[in-house]
């Protein structure tokens, strides 16, 4: 036992050991510990017997087994209870050096999450032993035991501990200054980690901004002879770059100076540092970067191949971030023959990969799936979005297509950094980059070695975007190529096709269908069949956004498609399966009501029932089968109806259920756990998909349940996606039934007003679509409501940066409150007019469209002043229009003409001229103005 600990060494009484049952029990009572804390600060000494059994469970706790391990976890946490049971946890740490060191910095770990969670209630005694053992341990000749000090230092630092340990950051820099190696390599660990937790509370005026004084220290070290203090000293500066804090940008010149001379060192984890700190000085001091711009290119171009690859790795993000500045072409551009075979010989798959990736294993399909493998799900509420002219529906978050083929191994490594450095730098550059890519890809496209034959068709997905116009003259050829390499022997290469072949599906479904189409179509599907997992998961995805582009083009192969995704559902594993869901609902809502055939719902609704029944309420793999079944239910429409009843009554149960569960646990939050509420959000969706894809006849359902009420209680949700997917539903089950929800406008109405706020844009896009429709419905009795909406929407359609749905929707809705009470509406007219013409002229003829400039016309005639200034806008909006009814032609007829004559021939002809050519002739020809 390490005497020198206490000055007047006394035994602990705090623990009685009770050997029987290895439990540790106090025998005084709270108020005589609380009185001895004061005094005790460095008179604590342990108990022997005590000493001995917590060891014992620190042995323990290494265990692999899961049993003991579980007991062990109850033993610490009865333990807790004792405030003197962490000192005997820094005890160990600091003063038990006849003990391994896993045991010691175990018992720093243990002390580390009791500082975390129970800090607050340790008596002053207690923390102020456990702050001293530490700064007088910083230097321990053990490297582990001085970063578990550090660590532990840095968690009672960010307890808000800076502020009452103002000896704390003093004597760590004071320790930095140490002859001994020990001392100041400790300490510099405390204070990087330190950096890392707490940088905006350093560089606050609340602990008179300590950062003056530590960064031109720091600075100091970056010349010093040891490399791991060098790469301490950068770490420490690297974390206040980003939040450009002045303590740092007064000395940024000699930052700068200072990473250059210590580019070359021999030290790997200090380049890596010189490099991230330069990707970071690139996004927040280009100006001080740009005079030495060539020398730090040619610098970045070696450090990514660095022959170790964290530092290529941190190098290559440089970029990344290169290709975000406005002036990536002006300096790169003299640098692409360099960086471009760089970077795709960055894409190739390293042999460590491979073995990670299985890349030998080629048939996996039996084995099933590792549940730690399979990522959670996350749903993504509805948003009710408008159609587009010469598109589907407007999904601004339309991410798929992301490089998702070796989610498996480490998230982010050099090969994933150079596909998407060259993603972007080809997106910058455009066809000017396939003058160095296309010399390489002809070599490795045909490479006889897979691995490099693997690298190329990734170059080419990776620059399917940025480079489409420059590669479409090279597609006859290629994409029958990459049909071909869907069947090669090497299931990595396998997948990857399918991920390219999908970058292209766009200019494949562009081409007659029997050319590209039909035989993609055929060799994918038969790749949703592979014998490898790998291959089946990337060609489900490719298959979803091949059957996005397609949509209706796939028709005619509907019962080949549906019957390889349903022979899928009993070949796939766990992790696939869920993918597959995707791609049936993806299917599903890009060939629409086409579905709806006997012979299709009979292949595709028994295996999707069949796994609707044998998923538990409480089982997260119900959200990807709830999504599909939305798309389902709405594409099938009436062809749903017989498997309608159950899944309505789920649905209505689940949200139920979510709502009880949070009441229970908002009540009672120590014995009732939060409920996750992704489960309501997912039946919210599925019950609008029933809503709208039934319409009418889901009146019986909704008239035998409560869900009007449970609505309600939604819509009032403190999460947002509850309260977006449940205004989603209220605007469906409008259209669908609305002598079921009248009587409930007037308690709805106020909450739909009060989510008007454009911060929470999908909640607000919804929130807006649902007054529209209710307003349809009501007509003049929507009279009252009103004023609660209309101010709201008019600052809206006005606001700057507004996402283009939501603008859309608001000025539907806008539109359709004016139709149906002109006279409180119209008064506003000159407020929104402009952008309200200038949102709705892209968006396809259709009902919302109608509805809404029939509104626009009504209050035209109301207030005919208030779109006098705008009204070329007005005119550019009703040439929008392909094939408007009859009627609502005349209507635009009636106020053309009515202005053109107002203001008379030469006037109008005056203005007209202003307009471009092809509107000119549009409202000529259609409207004879």
């Amino acid at each position: 036992m390490d005497s020198n600990c206490c000055k007047a060494p006394r035994r602990a009484v705090l623990f009685a050991m009770v050997t029987t049952d290895n439990m540790l029990l106090c025998s005084k009572k709270q108020t005589q510990q609380q009185q001895q804390y004061s005094k005790m600060e460095c008179e604590w000494k342990p108990d022997e017997l005590g000493l001995r059994q917590i060891l014992q469970l620190l042995k323990e706790s290494q265990s692999p087994d899961t049993s003991t391990q579980r007991s062990v976890q109850q033993r610490l946490e009865q333990l807790n209870q004792f405030p003197d049971f962490n000192n005997y946890l820094i005890f160990v740490l600091t003063k038990l050096k006849s003990e391994d060191e896993p045991t010691r910095s175990l018992s720093g770990l243990i002390l580390k999450n009791n500082v975390k969670a129970h800090y607050q209630n340790f008596p002053n005694g207690v923390s102020d032993f456990i702050k001293n053992e530490c700064l007088q341990n910083i230097g321990d000749s053990s490297p582990l035991i001085r970063a578990t000090v550090g660590i532990l230092i840095t968690t009672i630092a960010s307890k808000g501990e800076l502020q009452n340990w103002p000896e704390l950051l003093p004597k760590l820099c004071q320790l930095l200054d140490s002859e001994d190696y020990n001392t100041c390599e400790g300490a510099f660990g405390a204070l990087q980690k330190i950096c890392e937790d707490s940088a905006e509370i350093l560089d606050s005026d609340m602990l008179d901004r300590p950062l003056n004084i530590m960064i031109p220290k720091f600075l100091q070290f970056f010349k010093h002879n040891s490399p791991k203090i060098r790469s301490h000293a950068i770490a420490c500066v690297n974390q206040f770059i980003i939040s450009r804090t002045q303590a740092l940008m007064l000395h940024i010149d000699s930052f700068i100076e200072n990473l250059f001379a210590l580019a070359t060192d021999e030290e790997s984890e200090v380049r890596k540092n010189v490099c991230r700190a330069l990707v970071m000085l690139l996004e927040v001091r280009l100006d001080r970067l740009l005079p030495h711009m060539h020398n730090i290119i040619e610098y970045m171009l070696l450090r990514t191949q660095d022959h170790d690859e964290n530092v290529a790795l941190e190098a290559c993000e440089f970029w990344l971030t290169l290709a975000e500045q406005p002036v990536c072409k002006e300096v790169l551009c003299g640098h692409l023959s360099q960086l471009i075979p760089v970077l795709v010989n960055g894409m190739k798959y390293s042999e460590i990969d491979i073995i990670l990736l299985k890349g030998d294993i080629e048939e996996d399909e039996a084995i099933p799936d590792n549940e730690q493998d399979i990522r959670p799900r996350f749903h993504r509420s509805r948003t009710v979005a408008q159609q587009h002219e010469g598109d589907g529906i407007e999904d601004d978050e339309d991410d798929d297509d992301e490089l998702n083929d070796d989610d498996t191994i480490s998230d982010w490594n050099l090969r994933k950094c150079s596909a998407a450095a060259l993603d972007v730098l080809a997106n910058v550059f455009r066809d000017d980059l396939l003058l160095h890519i296309l010399p390489l890809l002809k070599e490795l496209l045909f490479h006889p070695e897979w691995v490099v034959k693997e690298s190329g068709i990734l170059v080419l997905g990776a620059i399917a975007e940025g480079c489409m116009q420059g590669m479409i003259q090279y597609l006859p050829e290629l994409i029958p190529h990459l049909i071909l390499c869907l069947s090669d022997k090497k299931a990595l290469v396998r997948s990857i096709t399918c991920w390219t072949l999908s970058r292209y599906a766009h200019w494949v479904v562009s081409q007659p269908p029997d050319t590209y189409l039909k035989p993609l179509m055929e060799e994918l599907l038969k790749r949703i069949l592979d014998s490898n997992k790998r291959v089946q998961e990337a060609a489900c995805s490719a298959f979803a956004t091949l059957e996005e582009e397609a949509c209706t083009e796939l028709v005619p192969y509907l019962a080949f498609i549906l019957d390889t995704l349903v022979f899928a559902f009993s070949k796939y594993q766990h992790k696939n399966l869920l993918i597959l869901y995707d791609a049936i609902g993806t299917l599903a809502d890009s060939v629409g009501h086409h579905l709806n055939k006997p012979e299709y719902i009979q292949m595709l609704m028994p295996p999707l029932i069949q796994k609707w029944n044998q998923l538990k309420d409480e089982d997260k793999d119900l959200f990807p089968l709830l999504e599909c079944l939305s798309s389902v239910a709405t594409a099938l429409q009436s062809g749903f109806l017989p498997y309608c009843e159950p899944v309505y009554q789920r649905c209505v149960n689940l949200v139920q259920k979510t709502l009880a569960q949070a009441m229970l646990h908002q009540s009672q939050p120590d014995q009732y756990e939060a409920p996750d509420k992704d489960f309501m959000i997912v039946a919210l969706d599925l019950l609008s998909g029933l809503a709208e894809g039934l319409g009418g006849t889901i009146e019986q359902l909704v008239a035998r349940s409560n869900i009007l009420t449970l609505m309600y209680q939604c819509m009032q949700d403190k999460m947002p996606e509850v309260r977006q997917s449940s205004f989603a539903l209220l605007g469906d089950l409008t259209k669908a039934c609305f002598q079921h929800v009248k009587s409930c406008i007037a308690d709805f109405m106020p909450i739909l007003g009060t989510n008007l706020n454009p911060e929470l844009i999908s909640v607000c896009n919804n929130a807006t679509w649902a007054i529209g429709e209710i307003a349809v419905q009501m007509g003049p009795e929507m009279q009252p409501y009103i004023s609660m909406v209309l101010h709201q929407l008019v600052e809206i359609i006005n606001r700057p940066n507004t996402p283009k749905t939501l603008l859309e929707n608001t000025a539907i809705t806008i539109g359709r409150l004016g139709y149906v009470c002109p006279q409180e509406v119209a008064p506003m007219l000159q407020q929104f007019i402009r952008p309200w013409c200038s949102s709705l002229r892209n968006i396809r003829d259709n009902e919302e469209k109608d509805s809404a400039f029939r509104g626009i016309c009504t209050m035209i005639s109301v207030n005919p002043g208030g779109v006098v200034q705008d009204f070329i806008f007005f005119c550019d909006a009703v040439a929008s229009w392909v094939n408007p009814k009859e009627d609502l032609r005349d209507m635009f007829y009636k106020i053309l003409h009515g202005f053109k004559n107002q203001v008379g021939d030469e006037n109008w002809n005056r203005f007209s001229d202003q307009f471009p050519m092809p509107l000119k002739e549009r409202l000529a020809t259609c409207y004879g103005v």
